[in-house]
């Protein structure tokens, strides 16, 4: 997927990474060129520097090859004619805006327009809305700060230790669901075909692990 991230402050650099760490193809545009050292020096996406609400900015992007957009800047005005400029005039079918003021987000809701506020899983949230089609998230501790999630692991997964799944996705193996039994695994525990696997991550990998997990295990694995 290309996705265009609008805003390269502490949540578009998460977001942004995090979608190439998955193997999507990323655009960053931010108004400040230095923002994007936030990015590290191993980003493989592309830096664009200008206003991302402004159309021939969002060109130079590849707003017109752009599957999904987040407006992830820190004004809420610029984060809106941003994602109705990627959905109205590009017709991108994912867009999604960080919205701080909760009244304009629920108007901006029932226009169609996901918004994400300012909580701690914020880039969960996005990458949620952007690339899953379904809640992955089922518990989270009261500070927000750790989430259990379900897996939905690629098959090749099968017959490979715990250890080797944690290791990859930078979680932890919760417990597994077992011909119906829930199981507390070990690191040599083996996962098996019919298993139901949970995670632990702290808040902002989530949606990372459950995307690493539904790709074969690395070569390494």
């Amino acid at each position: 997927m290309y996705v265009i991230v609008m805003g390269c402050g502490r949540v578009g650099s998460s977001l942004a990474g995090a979608l190439t760490r998955i193997g999507h193809e990323v655009a960053v545009i931010d108004r400040d060129g230095s923002s994007f050292l936030r990015l590290g020096p191993d980003f493989k996406g592309h830096k664009v520097v200008g206003m991302g609400f402004d159309r021939e900015v969002l060109v130079k992007a590849g707003i017109e090859k752009a599957e999904a957009f987040a407006a992830v800047s820190s004004g809420d005005n610029s984060n809106i004619i941003a994602a109705r400029v990627a959905r109205e005039t590009f017709g991108v079918e994912r867009v999604v805006a960080r919205i701080y003021d909760a009244k304009r987000a629920a108007v901006y809701e029932r226009l169609g327009i996901p918004t994400v506020a300012t909580v701690p899983w914020t880039t969960d949230r996005f990458l949620h809305t952007l690339i899953q089609d379904t809640q992955i998230t089922k518990w989270r501790d009261p500070s927000g700060a750790v989430a259990v999630a379900e897996l939905t692991l690629h098959e090749d997964w099968f017959g490979h230790a715990v250890s080797e799944l944690e290791a990859a996705t930078g979680s932890r193996v919760a417990f597994i669901v077992r011909f119906g039994e829930g199981v507390l695994p070990k690191g040599k525990t083996v996962i098996q075909a019919d298993d139901t696997v949970y995670i632990a991550a702290v808040s902002g990998t989530v949606g990372e692990a459950v995307a690493l997990a539904s790709n074969p295990p690395p070569a390494d694995a």
